[in-house]
């Protein structure tokens, strides 16, 4: 039996415009310091990191979509684009449409959100994933050399060696450098993933961000926009924790090389679990 669809909400002109300004001033104020540096061919390790990882363009980031379900009143299907269409009542999604068109990407992705929505949050990791990336690497050699490593490469080593790696992530791991990989308890694959991923990881919390941009317009742009906020401050951690030294910068490290390092490290991790498993929760409500 099909589930009747629950009935469209409609928004005034007022309202919807109001709604698409508060977005655009949300965003446009992650979007110009990247911008402004972008111009000066300027690299920032924390800040850029979500506009050169994720394939998601500032512009789209800074579009607003209702999201499915919405009619908006005197609204111009020409400013919104073909996936819309035209009713007696205003303008809405054609939500069949996109769906048909992307069938195979959005099973995936809500069998991906549902999976590690139904697993414990495992927070032993302590963010050796970061170190694993450098591991017997030199200075010349790691992936953000403009920074320097707050131990020396002998010393990076040897806390990953002491303390182990337990990476459930593939989209971290494939990162790691050859000699860290056999030190990994897991070996995470892409076809792995559905089996693996765990709500505790900060990288699979932080790719909340990707699977709601690659759900737009079927969400709304306050989602997207929200899951972009927690993965910011996520990857803040991820590089406070890491073994660079970015203190010029403003980071105070996390360092995860102590007990009360990784004390730090895994209540923050607790705390963004909870954060996106009420995102991740978000997204399948707005699939189903």
């Amino acid at each position: 039996m099909t589930a009747a669809l629950a009935p469209a909400a409609a928004l005034d002109a007022a309202d919807w415009q109001a709604r698409r300004r508060a977005h655009e001033q949300r965003v446009d104020a992650w979007l110009a310091p990247h911008l402004a540096r972008r111009r000066g061919g300027v690299k920032h390790p924390v800040e850029d990191f979500l506009f050169t990882y994720y394939s998601h363009r500032p512009a789209q980031l800074r579009r607003w979509h209702p999201g499915a379900g919405v009619v908006l009143r005197d609204a111009d299907q020409a400013e919104f684009g073909r996936d819309y269409r035209a009713t007696a009542a205003g303008l809405t999604l054609d939500t069949e449409r996109v769906r048909a068109r992307r069938a195979e990407s959005i099973d995936w992705i809500r069998t991906l959100l549902a999976a590690t929505a139904g697993r414990p949050a495992h927070l032993g990791c302590f963010g050796m994933h970061e170190w694993a990336m450098v591991y017997r690497q030199t200075q010349d050699e790691v992936r953000h050399n403009a920074w320097p490593l707050r131990l020396s490469p002998a010393a990076t080593a040897a806390v990953v060696e002491e303390r182990g790696v337990r990476c459930s992530h593939f989209d971290a791991y494939r990162f790691f450098t050859a000699p860290a990989r056999p030190l990994n308890l897991l070996t995470p694959t892409r076809e792995s993933q559905h089996a693996l991923e765990q709500p505790g990881c900060l990288h699979a919390n932080m790719d909340l961000y990707k699977w709601a941009y690659k759900l737009s317009p079927l969400v709304a742009s306050e989602l997207v926009a929200d899951c972009f906020a927690l993965a910011r401050e996520i990857r803040t951690l991820d590089m406070r924790a890491s073994p660079y030294d970015l203190a010029d910068l403003g980071y105070r490290p996390v360092r995860v090389e102590t007990p009360e390092g990784r004390a730090e490290y895994a209540a923050a991790q607790r705390g963004f679990a909870e954060r996106a498993g009420t995102l991740r929760a978000r997204l399948l409500a707005a699939l189903d």
